[in-house]
């Protein structure tokens, strides 16, 4: 059995996260390193903050570095979709009206890309994977966390 879990993503989500890499194993520790060739300068490491706060972003970078190459070892790319009926899927920006006639916009994406700023959401939210899979037109359930359920109608799906 597989146990690796796909982890899909927008072709411009995996493009951040490869310019995030870039950055990380480039600049980013290039400036790291100086910072550590700095503070050993200061003397005694056994009491030497700057040393030590230099060692832990060096250990938090690295991190985050191992992060995005697992993401992007499982990264799928979710290409738009060919089909006459657009549905609501990875990359799609959908349109929606509650019940009390609000209409607010999110775009879905994978789960390493949301961004509630941006009105990104996830496929793998409640309301994200309430509407994966429905057309325009669709009244689509979602049951909250707090465990109430709300409807919304789709009033607009494009790419």
């Amino acid at each position: 059995m597989d146990t690796t879990k796909k982890i899909e993503l927008t072709a411009e989500g995996r493009q951040k996260l490869v310019e995030e890499l870039e950055y990380r194993e480039g600049e980013k520790h290039d400036e790291i390193v100086e910072r550590i060739k700095e503070a050993r300068g200061f003397g005694d490491l056994s009491e030497n903050s700057e040393y030590d706060a230099a060692k832990e972003e060096e250990a938090r970078n690295a991190a985050r570095v191992n992060e995005i190459r697992q993401i992007l070892s499982q990264a799928v790319i979710v290409e738009a979709g060919s089909g006459h009926a657009l549905t609501v899927s990875i990359g799609t920006t959908v349109e929606l009206e509650d019940e009390k006639g609000k209409k607010s916009t999110f775009t879905i994406v994978g789960t390493t890309e949301t961004n509630s700023l941006e009105h990104k959401i996830s496929n793998e939210s409640p309301v994200g994977s309430a509407l994966v899979g429905h057309e325009k037109g669709d009244v689509v359930e979602v049951v909250a966390p707090s465990g109430k359920t709300r409807k919304y109608t789709i009033t607009g799906i494009s790419r």
